[in-house]
């Protein structure tokens, strides 16, 4: 007997008697996404924790980009009670961390609003959540995104993400040379990616 087999077989406490081998584990099937009530989804740890890497984070306020606004923590550019980052504020990284899914819980409030009868997955709800998060539920009303999850139509829902890769008019998919550009090649990097997990949590 090799001493693989040996090692694969169980002994049974009768004298010189082995048992079969122990099969292989069966790889864990996936589970198949299920799609609830928005008004019961609240962004995942694993979205949150997304959110943050995505983000980064400042102790003091800072501009992202020309086009952008103060911007404070993990990408917060205002306070709880509406009021404005200012240039100037400072902030710790757990009042970031706070700040910002306080921020998060008003955003998937109004998005929940917006898709009245609506269902979603988890990681749809979350790439919503996040896009929104970004870029404002004033972007959000009438997109490709909220049209189509209304519609039923999630695939298309999760395809219209792809549409916002724009910064001040430039398109941030270009490649320079056959390489990435360097103005904003990171905000069509981000699309891709809430794409990617929009995709894959299609039930």
């Amino acid at each position: 007997m090799r001493l693989l087999d040996l090692f694969s077989r169980r002994y049974d406490g009768r004298a010189g008697h082995m048992m079969p081998p122990v099969p292989a584990t069966a790889a864990v099937a996936r589970v198949a996404p299920k799609r609830i009530a928005v008004a019961l989804l609240t962004l995942s740890a694993a979205g949150f924790a997304a959110w943050q890497a995505e983000e980064g984070y400042t102790d003091e306020a800072v501009i992202p980009t020309k086009v952008d606004v103060p911007t404070i923590g993990h990408g917060s550019t205002r306070y709880e009670d509406g009021t404005r980052v200012r240039m100037g504020d400072k902030i710790t990284r757990p009042r970031a961390a706070v700040l910002a899914r306080n921020l998060i819980s008003q955003d998937e409030r109004e998005l929940a609003k917006s898709l009245p009868g609506a269902k979603l997955s988890q990681g749809e709800w979350d790439a919503y959540v996040s896009f929104v998060g970004q870029y404002g539920m004033k972007n959000w009303r009438g997109s490709t995104m909220q049209r189509e999850v209304l519609a039923g139509n999630y695939v298309a829902a999760c395809k219209g993400l792809l549409k916002y890769r724009f910064a001040a008019g430039y398109d941030c998919s270009t490649k320079v040379n056959g390489k990435p550009n360097k103005r904003c090649w990171g905000v069509w990097e981000r699309q891709l990616k809430r794409h990617k997990t929009c995709m894959r949590n299609l039930p």
